[in-house]
């Protein structure tokens, strides 16, 4: 009997091992993950989930007992060590598991603060696992100060939590504004808006050159001599790829674990999908990091080991919490020469990323009308008139039949 195993149990894999179900599959199907809970959503860590929201269970992306109904045997709080691509062997805990076709989902992890600069300090904190999260919660207490290395979605996120419950919360960004990486100066701008109403401090061209403390982190000092207090540290600057494991191996890593269009590796029978994955794009290689491409990429994937020949397709969408700002984002806006803002009802408001007449992508913030038709018209290959869409009086669902 046909043997699957998918090492990663986060929203790929669990998409991954679904679908094989899904799909009629019927030989064995093993989900690893280093974690011990079930498969679970990540993007309500630092949202709903830490503000105390949200129960664990709520997060799951399954019932308890939706995998041994379905047949799937769920391995959790175990480590993959190696990967024998010629022998189709995986190794966890000591055991040799074999495979007829491996899927590494193995997601990615965060950067850490460097320990030469005082990165190993307790009360230094990263925003990646259940586990990240659960320890970082006691620390939300009114009135205490709380630093955020890092001005990017995750580090603002925790910024809007912290303001929420009452904490002096003070934003470090290396670069000259926020986001600067991810979105245009209209969406920067925004948001730090947005976070100064709520009394966070966010400073910009501004790097750490070391945290303080003894033991335990009191303080941090900026690059260009200050020193401000702090009770706790969060780093938000960013995750890399989870590639260890198949690099080991000896399988191709290209920003990623290298895959073709159809998820295949360069390992006989090895695939991947997810946040550790990258794929051919548009003449080049493209690495995505969201729920929307783990799902759509895994069970693309899951397609084709049962003998599909599926290209992925990328369809790019993110989003973001903040306060009661929902940030959509449609589309990738690598390239973009200018931006088109077009303003909506009650303070919504969107950015319309072009390069020359062509539509890259959509920020809507608390619009989500502008971003389901941005989505759309950026699937379709369709580029409206830059005009039109600032134009109050357009409306905006005629612009799909244009």
């Amino acid at each position: 009997m046909a043997h699957v195993v998918i090492v990663g149990a986060g929203q790929a894999g669990a998409a991954c091992a679904a679908k094989l179900r899904a799909l009629g599959f019927a030989g064995e199907v093993t989900l690893i993950g280093e974690e011990p809970a079930p498969p679970y959503q990540r993007p309500p860590l630092s949202k709903g989930y830490l503000l105390g929201e949200m129960e664990e269970e709520r997060l799951w992306l399954r019932s308890a007992d939706f995998y041994a109904d379905h047949g799937i045997t769920l391995r959790l709080g175990a480590k993959v060590e190696a990967v024998d691509t010629a022998a189709r062997v995986v190794t966890v805990g000591g055991e040799a598991v074999a495979y007829d076709d491996l899927v590494l989902t193995t997601g990615s992890v965060p950067r850490r603060l460097p320990a030469a600069i005082g990165g190993d300090l307790g009360g230094v904190y990263t925003v990646r696992t259940l586990a990240d999260v659960d320890a970082m919660r006691p620390e939300f207490a009114p009135g205490r100060r709380l630093v955020i290395v890092g001005g990017g979605y995750i580090g603002l996120e925790a910024a809007a939590v912290g303001a929420k419950l009452g904490l002096d919360v003070t934003v470090l960004e290396m670069a000259p504004r926020i986001l600067q990486r991810v979105a245009a100066p209209e969406t920067s701008n925004h948001f730090r808006t947005l976070h100064s109403a709520h009394g966070v401090k966010i400073l910009e061209s501004t790097g750490l050159e070391r945290l303080l403390g003894d033991g335990r982190v009191s303080g941090v000092r900026l690059s260009d001599g200050r020193e401000l207090a702090a009770d706790f540290v969060i780093a938000g600057v960013g995750i890399v790829p989870g590639t260890a494991l198949a690099e080991a191996a000896g399988i191709v890593i290209d920003n990623g674990i290298a895959t073709d269009a159809m998820g295949r590796t360069s390992a006989p029978h090895v695939w991947a999908a997810g946040d550790c994955a990258s794929f051919p794009w548009k003449g080049g290689r493209l690495r995505l990091e969201s729920v929307g491409n783990a799902i759509d990429q895994a069970e693309v994937v899951a397609e084709n080991i049962l003998g599909g020949s599926v290209a992925y397709d990328a369809k790019p969408w993110f989003w973001s919490d903040q306060y009661d700002c929902k940030l959509q984002i449609a589309g990738l806006n690598t390239g973009f020469d200018r931006i088109v803002t077009r303003a909506g009802a009650e303070g919504a408001v969107s950015f319309w990323y072009y390069r020359g007449p062509d539509l890259l992508a959509v920020d809507a913030m608390n619009d989500s009308r502008a971003y389901m038709v941005g989505k759309r018209l950026i699937e379709m290959g369709k580029s409206p008139d830059a005009a039109v869409v600032a134009d109050p009086a357009t409306e905006l669902k005629a612009l799909l039949k244009a």
